[in-house]
């Protein structure tokens, strides 16, 4: 199996610590996608989408453990029950706001995603299909969001 980058994700934050863990919890923070000039063409069209989905390689996050303490709880969770990002294939994705998009650039806003993140793929956000009215969270229903912005346990 193969992958490789299409772009790089730029944004304001450095390091974990501090950075937003979903973009719900970024309010208007604001960032750019390079997408690689020979991935531009498949750009065609997304201007048309408020939101999009970037998938990424989270390249900092430290190795995983099947079970974690995830940022939203107390308490040990197993690895697939939470989105904590040191991951057998860390693989990460994120629901961003597309403002517009300049030739290979996208501007977006509700960034939670680390400064020079590799880009893997994106898609649209299409309400019609991607919303879906859920009766169940799991362990996050019988929590509180105090915790939203990463702290440095998952990180090298």
């Amino acid at each position: 199996m193969e992958v490789k980058p299409i772009g790089i994700i730029h944004s304001p934050f450095k390091a974990a610590q501090g950075t937003p863990i979903q973009p719900v919890f970024a309010g208007d923070i604001q960032g750019t996608v390079e997408v690689f000039e020979q991935y531009q063409e498949g750009l065609a069209d997304l201007d048309g989408f408020e939101r999009i989905w970037l998938l990424f390689w989270l390249d900092r996050a430290a190795s995983y453990k099947l079970k974690v303490k995830p940022y939203m709880d107390e308490n040990i969770r197993g690895l697939f029950a939470t989105r904590a990002p040191s991951r057998p294939n860390p693989i990460g994705m994120s629901c961003v706001r597309l403002l517009r998009t300049e030739g290979n650039i996208l501007k977006i806003s509700e960034l939670d995603i680390l400064d020079g993140t590799p880009l893997l793929d994106i898609k649209p956000y299409v309400g019609k299909v991607d919303c879906f009215d859920v009766k169940r969270s799991g362990w996050l229903d019988s929590v509180e969001h105090k915790n939203i912005k990463a702290d440095d346990r998952f990180h090298k």
